[in-house]
């Protein structure tokens, strides 16, 4: 998944989890779901760094 679209699907995880009638079950997916994607997202953020960091010559 693209970090667009990943940081989309978070934001709309977010939404969900805001719902106070939210079964336990969905909630423990929504979680899980959530934490996925963010570290998917943390190692894309990393990813583009060290790119810049290497077009930028380390200044980053």
């Amino acid at each position: 998944m693209k970090f667009d679209e990943a940081y989309k699907r978070l934001s709309e995880i977010s939404k969900e989890m805001d719902n106070r009638d939210l079964p336990l079950e969905r909630a423990v997916e929504l979680y899980s779901e959530a934490a996925r994607l963010t570290e998917e997202c943390r190692k894309d953020i990393e990813d583009a760094k060290l790119k810049i960091e290497k077009i930028d010559g380390g200044r980053v």
